[in-house]
């Protein structure tokens, strides 16, 4: 049900159905509040207030935010302010940011903003926000009697012939009041008079019409003339009053005044009609002759609007339009036409004249609410507009509908009264489209339809829900070994659709697999957190690591933060950097390129009976490089015969090259070179010592002659490195002696 909440502002009371009058220095301010809740709402939808006119500016109307259900601490985040389709209204009430009261911005005269209209008020919307909610707020502008009656002219002039009979009947000009309602009731007082008294008639208007009635004979040789006075009062609270001077000549021949057609005339007429139409003709006949029988025209106590809109011509009776009509300022017109003879008398009736709407109002679109920005995951239903549509017309001129014009993921839903919510009718992307401009179109459904257009411009803004997504899923890299620390060996390369920080990627290592070595090792790479480019910890070694695999993670900047994975594979390429190793017939040592090593190794024996490819031995080596740095070829480079053994170049094997004869020595040394394929090559020695004999026991006096002689060059540096090196430690031996003695003494 709607209910009805009396306020009283200052130390005067307001009773029930009363009239407040509104007194300047007193600052009484009688408001009236009429809420309209919904059902399972908190708050209504619809407030009403009243408050009387002629308040002064700074006047509370009401507690808008508490009839809003908003307390004094919502009001900074709710944003509470007033909109309105027509500036000429929302110029009058504004609201306090601090209290949420709404106030009178300018000073009221409801006869300036309504005119003569029964009713009066002010509409606007209240608009709040987080969350957005619209409520309608109307302010009824009660008329308070501050008008007086006023008569056009302040006297009026009367002729009567002396022979008019008594109860004949004199229209008089009616005052008029610019208040409304019980303030604008007319009630008409005449001084005392023997011959005439004063009675009224209904208009069909409603109105009273003061007329004059003859009460007794008049003689114009005893009395010539009659002064009285006319009073209006209205109906206010207190009344006011108006006055005019009647002057009555008595004449002997002018017995008949004017009479219209009809007492009160009607006309319908199209606003915008040219200046200058014809709206309207009264006709008056009178029945006398000559002069007192020649009717003029004029208009009876109307006030300045209606002169500046109406013209009447006083001998045709012809209404035009002088000036604009305008169906949105005015829309109706309701004033008295005199008719005058030219005896003086005259005759009165009342013109009411409609104006009918025509669409030349194309709809006005208020932006109450704009959203400039809105974030890509926002749901489908998010207000990012609120649009108010006003259309001056009436009726179906007045009808407005909405819709937008560009295809967009945006669509527009009526809301409450005649506003709009253009909200998000789909899922938004950033990355497919940072902006949306989308055209409102507001259309009447008048004849022609005029419509009036604006666009809104909406920026989405990014938010994180894009990964980093890597150029390539899985990256290879080669690299040779051997090679500096600190050097590049890939970069890789992610993206991210978002932008800002969203869309900043860096890089980081997951883990790896390098083997059971690279575990137990320092990490082979490291990567540059915003390059992406991968960098080697160490120096690589084929041989003890041939490849490596390691996870790089790519991880925006968002919060919360995305990443992504990628593989990189690491190959570490061979270099000849590993001299061929001798197996047998004894471990060899490595020499420089061109620079071959000895080794001394064991013996071999060959009966001189052998015949040439007799098998001596076979010399094995391994080379840790792979490929072609590991393919060995052998080579006999040093022999006691050298015509009598020769060497496989694949296998390594040595055979006799001829029969052996009895002139070979019986003791052979054979040197065999042992070398890679690699760029630069690589080699190795072996030496193999051959003895020729048929049996053991005959080789056993060739090899005491061997050990018998001089030791071997190897021997010989073997003792010279010992006796050097217990020459230093007996040194420093006698320094550390020598020291500790001089210590131990101080």
């Amino acid at each position: 049900t709607e209910g009805q909440v009396h306020r009283r502002r200052g130390a005067a009371g307001m009773g029930s159905g009363q009239v407040v009058q509104y007194r300047a220095a007193a600052g009484h301010v009688a408001v009236l509040a009429v809420l309209l809740p919904l059902c399972c709402r908190a708050a209504p939808e619809r407030l009403r207030y009243a408050i009387p006119e002629e308040t002064g500016s700074g006047s509370v109307v009401g507690p808008l935010a508490r009839d809003l259900g908003l307390s004094p601490a919502d009001l900074p985040t709710r944003q509470l302010r007033l909109v309105s389709g027509s500036r000429r209204q929302q110029k009058y009430f504004s609201v306090s940011a601090d209290t949420g009261h709404l106030y009178v911005s300018e000073r009221l005269d409801r006869e300036e903003m309504c005119g003569d209209s029964a009713s009066c008020s002010v509409t606007f919307e209240a608009v709040v926000q987080n969350p957005l909610n619209v409520f309608q707020v109307d302010v009824d502008i009660q008329d308070i009697n501050d008008n007086s009656p006023v008569f056009s002219e302040p006297t009026l002039e009367l002729e009567i012939g002396e022979w008019t009979v008594p109860g004949a009947r004199f229209p008089l000009e009616m005052a008029q009041d610019p208040d409304v309602g019980s303030n604008s009731l007319l009630s008409y007082q005449l001084s005392e008079n023997p011959s005439f008294r004063l009675e009224t008639k209904e208009t069909p208007t409603g109105k009273k019409q003061p007329e004059l009635v003859l009460e007794a004979a008049l003689d114009r040789e005893k009395q010539s003339s009659f002064q009285m006075m006319l009073t209006a009062v209205d109906g206010g609270s207190p009344a006011r009053s108006g006055t005019v001077q009647i002057h009555i000549n008595v004449t002997d021949t002018n017995d008949n005044a004017p009479v219209f057609s009809k007492s009160a005339y009607e006309a319908r007429v199209r606003e915008n009609v040219p200046t200058g139409s014809l709206v309207l003709q009264v006709r008056a006949t009178d029945a006398d002759a000559g002069s007192n029988g020649r009717v003029s025209y004029s208009f009876s106590n109307v006030p300045d609007a209606v002169r500046s809109v109406f013209s009447i011509g006083s001998d045709s009776g012809d209404i035009h339009n002088v000036g604009i009509l305008d169906f949105e300022e005015r829309k109706e017109y309701t004033f008295g036409v005199a008719a005058r003879d030219g005896g003086g008398l005259i005759g009165h009736c009342q013109v009411h004249i409609e104006i009918t709407d025509e669409n030349d109002n194309a709809p006005e679109i208020t932006m109450l609410l704009l959203t400039d920005t809105i974030p890509e995951d926002s749901p489908p239903g998010t207000v990012v507009a609120l649009v108010k549509v006003h259309d001056a017309d009436s009726g179906d001129n007045a009808k407005v509908w909405c819709e937008l014009e560009s295809e967009s993921p945006l669509s527009i839903v009526a809301s409450s009264g005649s506003s709009y919510k253009v909200v998000t009718a789909s899922a938004l992307d950033r990355e497919c489209a940072s902006e949306h401009n989308v055209t409102v179109v507001a259309s009447d459904r008048g004849s022609p339809p005029l419509s009036s257009r604006t666009t809104l411009s909406l920026s989405v803004s990014d938010v994180n829900d894009n990964a980093p997504v890597f150029e390539e899923a899985a990256y290879s890299a080669y690299v040779s070994e051997n090679n500096a620390a600190g050097a590049a060996v890939l970069r890789v390369r992610a993206r991210d659709a978002d932008a800002g920080a969203n869309g900043r990627v860096s890089y980081w290592l997951v883990g790896g697999s390098a083997g059971e070595a690279a575990a137990a090792a320092a990490p082979y790479v490291s990567v540059e957190a915003r390059s992406g480019t991968l960098y080697a910890q160490r120096s690589f070694d084929y041989e003890q690591c041939r490849e490596f695999a390691v996870e790089v993670r790519a991880q925006d900047g968002g919060s919360p933060a995305r990443s992504s994975t990628a593989t990189v594979r690491v190959f570490v390429l061979d270099l000849n950097d590993n001299a061929p190793h001798v197996l047998w017939p004894t471990a060899a040592t490595p020499g420089s390129p061109g620079s071959p090593s000895v080794v001394s190794g064991p013996f071999e024996v060959v009966p001189r009976s052998a015949e040439a490819g007799y098998l001596v031995s076979k010399v094995v080596a391994v080379d840790a490089d792979s490929g072609r740095n590991a393919w060995l070829s052998y080579e006999l480079v040093q022999a006691t015969e050298p015509a009598l053994f020769r060497v496989a170049l694949q296998s390594g094997e040595v055979r006799t090259a001829r029969a052996v004869s009895e002139r070979d020595a019986a003791r052979q040394r054979l040197v065999v070179a042992v070398k890679d394929h690699g760029q630069p090559a690589l080699s190795a020695t072996a030496t193999l010592h051959v003895v020729l004999a048929e049996s053991l026991q005959e080789a056993l006096p060739a090899l005491s002659e061997r050990a018998a002689g001089a030791e071997s060059p190897s021997d010989l540096q073997f003792y010279l490195v010992l006796a050097l090196a217990l020459l230093c430690a007996l040194f420093v031996l006698s320094v550390a002696l020598a020291v500790a003695a001089r210590v131990r003494r101080a």
